[in-house]
């Protein structure tokens, strides 16, 4: 069963370096505990310019049964997921793609907001990074069910 209250965030454009890191895009997913919906926020930024761009809001009822078993599915691998260690060391799954999940019970991230320059000590199987993957594309359909 997915959590009652959670929230997400996947951002697009997490290694640098010595410049600053510039996202092309940052999805935001949250529910709270009572809240009759799930908000959806997406900022991306088109190619050649130099900031996100926000859309409007879009909502996915709570009594989709199918964005919940999207939710619970994607808390069910990032459970099974390591992260970069030290935090921020390596993008270690090679996506540049961070996601941020947080619920009553859980929190998971990995993130590497300040440039890649250094090696994770931990290191993904190749099955774990398309699970990775998996998490990813769940976040995303999550984004596209958004109305």
């Amino acid at each position: 069963m997915a959590p009652s209250q959670f929230f997400i965030t996947l951002q697009k454009g997490i290694t640098g370096g010595f410049a600053p890191v510039t996202p092309s895009a940052v999805y935001t997913i949250q529910k709270a505990n009572s809240a009759p919906s799930i908000v959806i926020q997406a900022a991306e930024r088109p190619d050649g310019t130099p900031s996100l761009l926000d859309s409007a809001p879009k909502s996915i009822q709570s009594a989709d049964t199918g964005a919940e078993k999207l939710v619970d599915e994607l808390e069910g691998i990032l459970k099974s997921l390591p992260t970069e260690s030290p935090p921020g060391s390596q993008d270690i799954y090679g996506l540049d793609t961070s996601i941020m999940f947080g619920s009553d019970n859980f929190v998971w991230r990995n993130n590497a907001a300040e440039g890649c320059e250094n090696m994770s000590e931990t290191q993904p199987t190749e099955e774990q990074k398309q699970q990775f993957k998996c998490a990813v594309d769940i976040i995303k359909e999550l984004v596209a069910r958004g109305q």
